[in-house]
């Protein structure tokens, strides 16, 4: 019976959130259990415990999808600066030759791919990255914010950011080049235009 309720919540879970991942529930759309209970055929215990672990990873706030504020927006970031900023300096002085490869793996695919590719590239780009710090506490903190940073993966992909692949194309030169200094300043000026896209998005309603 345990692992019945387990496998339905996680179903549940991974149901709610790709919907808002995919874009099918929308920033600010209201997350009602009922309904989502009888769209899953299942009880509103799993729902409702599927929609406290989305409130945890902040995908939704007060029952509904997040429709982050800009100054929301700007903290996010602010934290994702912190943290990529050191991974990519730990990444120029330490990152071995075949995850070199794998980084420049990604920016020929995010160069030549579809809209689709682009995106598990992207974020294949900033994972290697991440874990290129070696410090879980880190590439917890990430994880933890994932999703939300997934929304905004998103925004800059689909509505095609100027520059973005060209950025990342300098990022890896700097790392492979072992320029620790370089590839800290070209990461947080990454992150800066993807917040300063994100703000005008048309994905997103500011406040």
């Amino acid at each position: 019976m345990e692992k019945i309720k387990r496998s339905a919540y996680q179903h549940a879970y991974e149901t709610i959130r790709d919907k808002i991942l995919n874009g099918n529930l929308t920033g600010g759309e209201k997350i009602v259990e009922d309904r989502l209970a009888t769209e899953l055929r299942m009880s509103r215990t799993p729902v409702r415990e599927a929609i406290r672990k989305l409130e945890e990873e902040g995908l939704i706030k007060s029952k509904k999808v997040i429709n982050p504020t800009s100054e929301e927006l700007r903290q996010t970031f602010e934290v994702r600066v912190l943290l990529e900023c050191h991974a990519v300096r730990c990444a120029a002085l330490y990152m071995d030759e075949n995850r070199k490869k794998q980084l420049y793996e990604c920016v020929v695919t995010a160069s030549t791919g579809s809209r689709d590719e682009v995106m598990a590239a992207n974020e294949r780009f900033h994972t290697l990255i991440v874990h290129a710090s070696s410090n879980p506490v880190l590439v917890s903190m990430i994880e933890r914010m994932s999703s939300v940073i997934y929304l905004f993966r998103r925004e800059v992909v689909y509505y095609n950011r100027p520059n973005l692949i060209d950025e990342h194309r300098m990022i890896y030169k700097a790392i492979n080049e072992g320029d620790a200094d370089l590839a800290e300043k070209l990461m947080k000026n990454h992150l800066e235009a993807d917040l300063a896209f994100s703000l005008h998005s048309p994905g997103f309603t500011k406040e």
